[in-house]
């Protein structure tokens, strides 16, 4: 797949070493020698060094036999992302994708517009990330999920802290004692992030201290799963977040219509605080202040909410932040942490869930990639791994025999499927069907075998 890329920043680059690893042919145009240079000493890919949304530059790079063109120019106005969109599309691109920083441009209507007039998908990397993290907030018990069919199926991430009671079981103890307290719980745990290595468990892997499990399950077998896990399930009342940047804003407003008794944001921009304070609504409150400061947190008796935000734009200040406020009793701690190399570091600190833009954003993007029977792609925290939802063509290779016949990549599990209006866990005698939606976990390296599968 030939595929072009507009923009060397941070998401630009990360979309250029994981596409070309995936063994796309990538072009990156830049205006910046500086970022060019840094991008081909991390990735083996081509470059173009010129003028953004030049006619010429954009030919020069092969827009007319590109597959997919990504204009992700972090610069604002990012206006110019969607003419060169606009252009590439003109000039022969069969499918055309700008990075925006205008939540307007994501109305229904206007949605519509920027379809009629070529843009096959807009991406806000800071409203995709406020969305996730709201999303977060309101499942407490899990530290990151992913819903299908509206929730019929869950995929949901579960930490295992030093207290767990899962620590000396392996899967089928685990299985078994779940289902001896609910027989009809439906759930299967498709992967085990340890170390930073992701496991497809079998039945006699045994439990660790810090893995993350990543269950599939079905919604009525949430609140026993919970209870195993040892997860809190209280409903959120009164959330504080530090740093007053976008995210911080869209996730206040956001949360401001979910009936919480109060939602804080720290910042220690006067100005910011100020236009904060003018812009959210009012059960929004606003303070001035270093949340490095554990004075200033105290002062603003941080310990009594129950989950922390930090998304400051500095990476380090968030996590070490979050570390505080769980030190000084805060519940929850989420933080913003762009730094890919430092995500892992986040969450042994203690940090219960990160977000990162740019992993957002690159799981939309390498739908594009794959076959058009994908539904949706998704990262999730702690692992590599991509979680994929297919529809099944009629005909194809997963159709033909029961999932324990079908030699399925070794790296990949199917843990759901749904049907029609039924959602059920897939075991080995189960038989996919045409046109089923299907819930896949699987390795960087099984995603394109997985692929072929359902075609």
């Amino acid at each position: 797949m030939k595929i072009i890329i507009e923009g060397a920043g941070q998401v630009g680059s990360h979309l250029a070493k994981m596409l070309s690893a995936e063994g796309s042919e990538v072009s990156v145009i830049d205006d910046s020698p500086e970022r060019i240079r840094a991008l081909t000493s991390q990735a083996d890919v081509d470059t173009v060094n010129g003028p953004l949304s030049s006619i010429d530059i954009l030919k020069d790079a092969g827009c007319a036999r590109a597959d997919l063109f990504i204009a992700v120019n972090p610069l604002k106005p990012q206006s110019v992302n969607i003419v060169s969109a606009l252009l590439a599309k003109r000039l022969g691109a069969k499918r055309v994708i700008a990075r925006i920083d205008d939540e307007h441009y994501l109305s229904p209507e206007n949605k519509l517009l920027f379809k009629d007039m070529g843009l096959d998908l807009m991406l806000f990397p800071e409203k995709s990330a406020s969305d996730e993290i709201v999303d977060m907030l309101r499942r407490s018990a899990s530290t990151d999920s992913m819903d299908f069919a509206r929730g019929k199926l869950q995929l949901s991430l579960f930490k295992l802290d030093d207290d767990s009671p899962l620590l000396d079981m392996n899967v089928a103890e685990f299985s078994n004692t779940v289902k001896a307290a609910q027989a009809d719980a439906d759930f299967r745990i498709v992967a085990i992030s340890r170390g930073g290595k992701t496991i497809i468990p079998s039945f006699d892997t045994p439990f660790k201290y810090h893995d993350y499990l990543y269950i599939m399950a079905g919604r009525h077998s949430m609140p026993v799963l919970n209870k195993y896990l040892g997860k809190d399930t209280s409903t959120l009342r009164r959330m504080i977040i530090f740093g007053g940047s976008e995210i911080a804003q869209m996730v206040a407003r956001q949360l401001s219509t979910a009936k919480l008794e109060e939602i804080k944001i720290i910042d220690k921009d006067p100005a910011r605080c100020t236009q904060l304070s003018e812009d959210l609504p009012d059960i929004v409150s606003v303070s001035c202040g270093d949340v490095r400061d554990t004075d200033f947190l105290l002062d603003e008796d941080v310990r009594s909410y129950q989950a922390v935000l930090s998304v400051t734009g500095n990476d380090e200040v968030n996590v070490l932040s979050c570390v505080v406020a769980k030190k000084l009793g805060v519940p929850r701690a989420i933080a913003q942490v762009e730094n890919i190399e430092y995500l892992r570091l986040a969450e042994e600190m203690g940090v219960d869930s990160v977000v990162n833009k740019k992993l957002i954003t690159a799981s939309r993007i390498f739908k594009f990639t794959l076959s058009d029977k994908v539904r949706s792609v998704r990262y999730m925290s702690g692992t590599d791994a991509e979680v994929l939802e297919y529809t099944a063509a009629p005909d194809s290779r997963i159709t033909k025999a029961p999932l324990k016949d079908i030699d399925f990549p070794k790296n990949a599990i199917i843990g759901g499927v749904i049907r029609g209006s039924e959602s059920f866990i897939a075991i080995g005698s189960t038989i996919i069907e045409a046109y089923d939606r299907v819930a896949v976990f699987a390795l960087p390296d099984a995603v394109k075998d997985v692929d072929k599968m359902f075609k």
